[in-house]
């Protein structure tokens, strides 16, 4: 089961297909208030699920919104399934022993809404934990999230950004591109850089030492493309 935590994250597990189990808030009304002035379209879904519990006892910290929810996790073998169609409409990222549970959730949020076809995780960070899943407000119910190894990438062409590499104004992202971004700290790993088609910088002044993860998860999706314009 996956806990969501706040009326944003609900909101969007609903709408994205989540099997909600369960709804808990302080003040059912004051939920329901909510989801007709944010989210009327999640409306009678909410209803039909939210029960009154006091949440002090049953998470770490309260959102704001006062209301949490539990969802069954996606089927594992079907996101791995879409990570490994091919051809693919949209890049997946990759994330190469991130470190900041926020950053992850952070960079869930921009896939989802630049429509990627999934965010994978190297390393010992689980992309489904609790506090990933309230920074992403939901949306891994609108992307594929998983956790891979070297020998378990999704296929396509790997581009690893790196400061060394061509900058990315004069190139051409495909859509079946795996995109890989290093860790925090210690950027890419050598054995995931050295497994690169391409790398790829990003353009920075002299003297500025590195972007945060997030901004360059959505710096680079952005050259990409981007859903279809409305």
């Amino acid at each position: 089961m996956v806990l969501l935590d706040g009326f944003h994250a609900l909101k969007h597990a609903l709408r994205f297909g989540a099997d909600v189990r369960m709804v808990v808030a302080e003040d059912p009304d004051g939920v329901l208030k909510l989801a007709e002035e944010l989210a009327p379209d999640v409306r009678e879904a909410v209803a039909g699920l939210v029960r009154q519990a006091p949440l002090a006892g049953l998470v770490a910290r309260v959102h704001p919104t006062r209301v949490a929810a539990l969802a069954v996790r996606p089927d594992p073998a079907a996101g791995r399934a879409a990570l490994e169609r091919l051809p693919r409409s949209a890049p997946v990222v990759l994330l190469d022993n991130p470190r900041n549970l926020g950053n992850v959730g952070a960079v869930v949020r921009l896939a989802a809404g630049f429509g990627a076809t999934g965010v994978v995780t190297r390393g010992d960070l689980d992309p489904w934990h609790p506090n990933v899943v309230r920074a992403g407000a939901g949306l891994h119910y609108a992307t594929t999230v998983d956790r891979v190894t070297l020998d378990t990438l999704p296929p396509g062409p790997l581009y690893a950004l790196d400061p060394e590499g061509e900058d990315i104004r004069a190139l051409t992202l495909p859509d079946d591109a795996v995109l890989a971004f290093g860790s925090e700290r210690q950027g890419l790993s050598a054995e995931l850089r050295d497994r690169a088609d391409q790398l790829v910088s990003l353009p920075m002044r002299p003297q500025v030492s590195s972007y945060n993860l997030a901004t360059s998860v959505a710096m680079t999706l952005f050259h990409w493309g981007g859903p279809p314009a409305q």
